[in-house]
């Protein structure tokens, strides 16, 4: 661990006169109009009809209020019992003997300051430590973004001062509770975290990030908590690692460990020296083989630094999300070196579900609900899914409606998910006879407008419905509508949705890659029979996805036991965060102070 004292002494002395008033120990659907109404707004008018059918293929649906894609209001914005899925901690856990103090320091949390997995992850790692018994907290910017009205008892907390380029900007801390999560919101008083969405402001991001983690350990010294593990992510906070050992520990902050999960070996952080001195380092120490330097860069002018690295060489552990992208990662990418030389120290966890909000017999979301022992409800989300979006009509729910096989893709749309096998994807489908639901936006305007031309030329029909937007409610609705959810990422560090698929009882055809390998097994590999839950293909090509696809739809339609076998293996599987969490305590508890 380097812990060489790299800043001016007048930047290292804590500046901050604080006021410390508490001390911790959706344009959604684009407007494609393929017989939609579809409108961007919030409110809801009318409940969604919930049934308990016990025999669907003789209901009779003419009584069931049943959405079509003429409603004013799509019914995923309907109004739906009020319950926040998030708010409820497992109350059977077993509490752990040894607790700790734990603060995850993030750039994402799911729901208030949601954009992919991270937020999803960050939440659900902190309620399930939560629940075994450790205090837990999440520190997080305070988006302008962030709907306070989702913030239980939000106050303001302390006022201080934290340093950034040359200055010390005044700041405050406010303490709020989400999904049941003691939350601590970092907001500065300049520009940084201001704009409609979480990423993509005016400011520059990297320069607030680095503002952001330097913040963080500055409340934590002026208000003098000392957690027993600073858990970081991603490379937005991986300069945190280096400010602590090379700063804050020369001060007053001496148990703490660090910990960094990196969820997408894609983002490095990259950083000019004079940014990264902007926080009080002298960057151009940093500029080393051994420290922060990205290789990428050396020999050139200038040479840059990579935060993520960083992040690796000063943590105490890292963390990737599935064994199987820890050694991806250690055989290539320029942080390979990086990694190996920190290999033990480097772990693999697969990234688990949050199986309270995750849960098809409890999910206010659906029409109707089910478990893996009553599945009829399944069917009934299926066909409610079916006529809302338009995929079918009729006042006879039928067997015949029934064998078609839906097929759900729920992602970003992003070269790393593998959008030609998307594409490619709906036309195989359609001419095996299945149906095929996208759920997703493109942040790269081509991608966006390609796929808004698909829309457009799909959707009229009664096989394909393209939906170019997010919707947490609507992506409840189609898990459980799905007989089978496709995920066909070139590379996927973890993946949640063939996670949270088979929970809902979706049978997952995936690339086997990643996280994706580590949780999906193929049902032909007889040398694996007991861990057979899914279709898993390893091209990159259309042939590969092709004869995936095939054999789910021959085993949908012609051997309907067997099919019936999978989902009822899928859905008893256990990958709740508990399972996840416990791993991480291990490596909690093997690098925290003595």
């Amino acid at each position: 661990m380097m812990r060489s004292c790299t800043m001016e002494y007048g930047k290292m002395l804590s500046a901050s006169t604080a006021s410390t008033l508490w001390n911790p120990r959706r344009k959604l659907l684009k407007a494609h109009d393929f017989k939609f109404r579809i409108e961007a707004q919030t409110r809801r008018t009318s409940q969604v009809g919930i049934a308990k059918p016990t025999n669907l293929t003789h209901l009779d649906i003419q009584g069931f209020d049943w959405p079509s894609p003429t409603d004013e209001i799509p019914f995923w914005k309907k109004q739906f019992p009020s319950w926040d899925v998030n708010s409820e901690l497992p109350s059977q856990q077993t509490k752990d003997s040894k607790l700790m103090d734990i603060v995850h320091v993030t750039a994402e949390m799911a729901p208030i300051a949601k954009v992919g997995g991270l937020g999803d992850v960050v939440t659900g790692l902190a309620r399930a430590c939560l629940s075994r018994g450790h205090t837990v907290h999440i520190m997080l910017p305070f988006y302008e973004c962030i709907q306070k009205h989702h913030i239980n008892n939000l106050t303001l907390i302390t006022t201080y001062n934290s340093y950034h380029d040359g200055n010390w900007i005044p700041t405050n801390a406010y303490h709020g509770v989400v999904s049941g999560i003691p939350v601590i919101f970092v907001e500065p008083s300049n520009q940084f975290f201001k704009g409609h969405q979480v990423y993509g402001g005016s400011y520059n991001e990297l320069e607030a990030y680095m503002f952001f983690s330097r913040a963080c350990l500055e409340w934590m010294q002026v208000t003098g908590t000392q957690p027993d593990i600073i858990h970081v992510h991603e490379w937005q906070t991986s300069a945190l690692p280096i400010l602590y050992w090379d700063m804050y520990h020369y001060l007053s902050l001496k148990k703490p460990r660090i910990v960094l999960t990196i969820h997408n070996m894609e983002h490095y952080g990259e950083c000019r020296q004079e940014q990264l001195s902007m926080c009080g380092l002298d960057g151009s120490l940093y500029a080393t083989f051994d420290k922060a330097v990205d290789d990428r860069t050396v020999g050139h002018n200038p040479e840059r630094l990579s935060l993520l690295k960083g992040g690796i060489v000063y943590s105490n552990a890292v963390v990737t999300v599935s064994p199987t992208y820890l050694k991806e990662t250690l055989c290539s990418g320029w942080l390979s070196s990086t990694l190996l030389r920190n290999h033990d120290k480097y772990f693999g966890i697969v990234n688990g579900i949050d199986t309270t909000m995750w849960n098809p017999s409890t999910d206010v979301f659906l029409p109707s609900n089910f478990d893996v022992e009553n599945s009829e409800g399944k069917k009934l989300c299926k066909y409610y899914v079916q006529r809302g979006l338009g995929l079918t009509s009729g006042d006879h729910l039928t067997e015949t409606t029934l064998k078609v096989p839906l097929v759900v893709c729920i992602t970003r749309l992003v070269a790393q998910k593998g959008l030609h096998l998307i594409t490619h994807a709906i036309k195989q489908v359609e001419e095996l006879g299945g149906q095929m639901i996208i759920l997703g936006k493109a942040s790269d305007h081509r991608v966006e407008r390609e796929f808004e031309d698909l829309a457009d030329s799909v959707n009229e029909g009664h096989s394909i419905r393209i939906l170019l937007m997010y919707s947490e409610e609507l992506s409840h609705l189609l898990y459980a509508a799905a007989d089978i959810v496709l995920v066909p990422s070139m590379y996927e560090p973890c993946g949640l949705a063939q996670i949270i698929g088979m929970r809902y009882g979706a049978v997952p055809v995936v690339r086997k890659t990643g996280g994706l390998a580590d949780t999906v097994f193929d049902i032909d590999d007889e040398s694996n029979h007991e861990m057979a839950n899914g279709f898993v293909f390893e091209g990159i090509d259309e042939a590969s996805l092709n004869f995936a696809l095939d054999r789910a739809f021959a085993c949908y339609r012609n051997k309907p036991e067997e099919w019936n076998c999978i989902v009822k293996k899928v859905m008893k599987m256990d990958n709740s965060w508990n399972v996840t969490a416990s791993k991480y305590i291990k490596i909690y508890e093997s690098v925290a102070a003595s």
